[in-house]
């Protein structure tokens, strides 16, 4: 069986998979940027991968008439021949404000003839707000938790955000209107639907504003959102058609998954898209664990959601292993891991966990009650007494979630 060092290293070869550098440069190399005579070059990159992708084009492309990076505090490095602005994440911020106000202002001063390169990858969304007329930061701050407390998927929320921001759902392609748009884009979404990345900066919506509604109506938030919130999604939405633009997929979880793959011997992936409910996922781990009979490295890659209920700090990685852990206490010959490829899981500095048959044991003995820590959804500090948390930094990239399960022969 895999020790956790092992596992850890071959979770970080998921992450090298989807390294945003060698993704863009690649990109570029196979498919050339082309500069019409007397064009200008305008380079755009949001999300947590945004820098690096930023650097890797500035490394091969001609130097840009204006550059700009919007990426999450953990990321944001100053770069020569770009402006960098940090931004809040998973919660928008003023900063986040501003960055929207800087995109538009950039993308208003360009022609016809130009071109704007997008360089697109996860945590776009909430670090880009730019709320549309009458919606306050407050209001979409407000917002964004009601959506990631209702154990919702990256689907479904950003079909609400795009209607509330004058950004998402192709709403950058108006802003850069006329000129010429290609997006490349770094999956973090299961299924790899462009409409959801970074709620769609170059796409079309996902949803209209009356399936919005009633999306929001069935799940029971319609009436706890803010009254701007309301107001903004009751009102006539554009339907004049969207500019075109030229969009890339470089990057996705299935592809570090199969990375993965190949650098363990014996390892089968299980699954590409371990979704939906947290308590779901982990029985289909636990089930894994006890039929016996499998693979002896699974491997799972997606991302799960978690309803929360409690006061807790934790993330849905870290929740999912605590979870595996619970159901699994006092059982021998098995390790899990589960961790986010942008190594923040939820609110916290850790990517998630690596647990295993004691880990229940090491929390008690260490002062803490699972059960209860569970329930709060306080799997941070329940995995924190174990000394089971997977702690890696900012990575730079984000391809959503990747696990491993060992069972020992």
């Amino acid at each position: 069986m895999l020790t956790r060092v092992q596992m850890t290293r071959l979770f970080k070869t998921g992450v090298r998979a989807a390294d945003p550098h060698a993704a863009v440069c690649d990109a570029l190399a196979d498919a050339p940027l082309h500069l019409p005579d007397g064009a200008r070059l305008y380079v755009l990159a949001i999300g947590k991968a945004a820098r690096a992708m930023m650097q890797a084009a500035l490394s091969v492309l001609p130097a840009p008439h204006a550059a700009l990076v919007v990426t999450n505090y953990e990321n944001a490095e100053s770069l020569d021949g770009a402006r960098v602005m940090a931004a809040g994440h998973p919660v928008p911020d003023e900063n986040g404000m501003q960055a929207g106000l800087a995109i538009q202002k950039m993308l208003a001063r360009t022609r016809a003839k130009d071109v704007v390169l997008v360089l697109v990858s996860g945590g776009g969304s909430a670090l880009v707000p730019a709320p549309v007329a009458g919606l306050s930061l407050s209001d979409k701050a407000q917002v964004n938790d009601l959506l990631l407390g209702a154990g919702l998927d990256i689907v479904t929320m950003n079909a609400v955000r795009q209607h509330l921001s004058r950004m998402k759902g192709g709403g950058l392609l108006r802003m850069a209107a006329p000129a010429q748009v290609q997006a490349m884009i770094l999956s973090d979404v299961i299924g790899d639907d462009l409409r959801a990345i970074a709620s769609g900066p170059t796409v079309a919506p996902i949803a209209t504003r009356d399936e919005v509604r009633a999306l929001l109506a069935t799940s029971g938030l319609w009436d706890r959102l803010p009254q701007a919130a309301r107001d903004a999604l009751a009102r006539r939405e554009d339907t004049s058609p969207l500019p075109d633009a030229d969009n890339r997929l470089i990057g996705s979880n299935r592809m570090s998954l199969d990375a993965m793959a190949r650098a363990c011997d014996g390892a089968l992936i299980l699954s590409d898209a371990l979704t939906g409910d947290v308590g779901c996922a982990a029985e289909r781990i636990v089930q894994t664990v006890r039929d016996g009979g499998g693979p002896r490295v699974a491997l799972f890659g997606g991302e799960t959601t978690v309803r929360l209920q409690g006061t807790g700090r934790g993330g849905r990685n870290q929740e999912l292993a605590l979870r595996v852990a619970t159901a699994l206490d006092g059982v021998a010959g098995w390790r899990f891991l589960s961790g986010g490829t942008d190594g923040r899981d939820g609110p916290t500095d850790a990517a998630g966990a690596v647990v295993d048959g004691d880990t229940l044991a090491r929390i008690r003995a260490a002062g803490g009650d699972p059960a209860a820590l569970l329930a709060n959804n306080d799997s941070y500090h329940a995995l924190e007494l174990a000394d089971d948390l997977l702690v890696t930094g900012a990575t730079g990239t984000n391809v959503a979630d990747l696990q491993i399960l060992c069972i020992d022969a």
